[in-house]
């Protein structure tokens, strides 16, 4: 269903960038029997057309959605890959922990210790080279 190749061109390079290489094909492989457009719907739209926008750097954007993923609570998967592509766009481990704690009030306490109890491996990591 790809309907603009230019913004799947940008979204895919952006996808790459913050996940990494095979992120795309592995939401493909993954939605493959029950939605594939959802992976076309996701790498155009919200990757090439929203992710992508001048105005907010990739860093502040990722600290965003990890800010969102812990107020909804529910989110654990895009939690965690949110918070690594966090890493990836150059946030520090203690920029991610203070945007998560940042929503304490705003969000609940039970919100922001599950979502640093959910990506503690991630933040612990030993540090590498690359994506």
């Amino acid at each position: 269903m790809v309907t603009n190749p230019e913004l799947r061109e940008r979204g895919l390079a952006l996808f790459t960038e913050l996940y990494g290489n095979g992120a795309g094909e592995a939401l493909r492989q993954d939605m493959a029997d029950l939605c594939p457009d959802f992976t076309d719907i996701s790498i155009e739209w919200a990757m090439g057309g929203i992710l992508s926008r001048p105005g907010l750097d990739a860093m502040i954007r990722e600290l965003v959605v990890v800010a969102s993923c812990v107020t909804l609570g529910h989110t654990v998967p895009q939690l965690r890959a949110h918070t690594q592509a966090a890493l990836n766009a150059g946030a520090s481990r203690e920029q991610i922990i203070e945007a998560i704690l940042q929503l304490l009030f705003y969000a609940g306490g039970a919100a922001v210790r599950n979502a640093l109890v959910n990506v503690r491996d991630i933040l612990n990591a030993p540090p590498h080279g690359g994506k």
